[in-house]
């Protein structure tokens, strides 16, 4: 398990300084983002709070995508919209972000980082502006995936506690696109092929831990997932296991990791715990779907 981690950390600090020069950010949308109101102070980074040391963006108005290309020698053609945590409150930025993203280049995967709208806005629910800023990246990563060396077929989203809620929202809604058409880039689908969901959050109704909250609408068209979490996170592992078991009925393939303990927000970094390990799974479970090479 040690030796696996270290040449994990080795791979993603070789991919952060192969890639930093060439990575490429803009704006998901031309104008202002869909019902902004233009009522919430500059962006900025909240002091660090912690042992973590996390970096968390708030007041996020303007959102973005950083792409981070697979390296040429390991390039495979799939893409992961990778969307961090924070209660739609902060982005947990590196934590759940630019380290996850450097992951995935170290296994060929391009990843995209979205940079979406928090906090949360008043008088719209928690996940509206986010998804639309998630169906809005998705669309035009499959509009310029020839640009971009990735297969428009092979695009999925990662996302962690609250980015995993996004995630779920994005794949379960992707007929009812959350804003209207802007231009030729959202005439390509919003839909993921496939979802990566780390500790996913408020995927059951509150209160209960069987019933799915109202977004998540599961069907046979739903994009095959993979789920992490541990058994004693705050935000408890129902949320996975009530979706996989939808999923399971609807007859989408899907995989399930509950970990005795590790509680919530391990991202990927190294810890004694065997949730640390959910990357090697992860990527065990891209193979399998033949996203990865064998």
């Amino acid at each position: 398990m040690l030796r696996a981690s270290v040449t994990l950390s080795i791979l993603l600090l070789a991919t952060a300084a192969a890639n930093a020069a060439e990575l490429e950010t803009f704006d998901l949308w031309p104008g202002k983002a869909p019902g902004e109101t233009g009522d919430l102070p500059s962006e900025s980074t909240l002091p660090d709070q912690g042992p973590k040391k996390v970096v968390r963006l708030t007041n996020v108005t303007e959102p973005t995508l950083t792409i981070f290309p697979a390296p040429e020698d390991r390039r495979t053609g799939t893409a992961v919209l990778v969307c961090p945590g924070g209660g739609y409150n902060i982005l947990a930025w590196d934590l759940e972000g630019e380290e996850v993203a450097r992951w995935l280049n170290s296994i060929g995967v391009t990843a995209a980082l979205l940079k979406y709208r928090v906090p949360r806005r008043k008088d719209r629910a928690k996940h509206e502006a986010p998804l639309q800023d998630a169906q809005r990246a998705l669309s035009l990563l499959r509009s310029r995936a020839e640009e971009w060396h990735i297969d428009p077929k092979r695009i999925g989203i990662l996302g962690f506690s609250a980015g995993g809620h996004l995630s779920v929202a994005t794949s379960t809604n992707f007929d009812r696109r959350q804003y209207e058409s802007l231009d030729e880039h959202d005439r390509a689908s919003c839909r993921p092929d496939f979802a990566v969901l780390i500790y996913p959050a408020y995927l059951v109704e509150e209160g209960q831990t069987d019933k799915l909250a109202p977004e998540i609408r599961v069907s046979a068209e739903t994009p095959p997932m993979f789920f992490a979490h541990a058994g004693d996170d705050r935000i408890g592992p129902e949320n996975s296991i009530a979706l996989y078991l939808a999923l399971k009925q609807a007859g989408v393939p899907a995989e399930l990791h509950i970990y005795e303990c590790g509680g919530h927000g391990f991202g990927l970094r190294d810890s004694e715990h065997p949730c640390s390990q959910w990357p090697a799974r992860c990527e065990a479970w891209l193979r399998g779907r033949g996203l990865l090479p064998e």
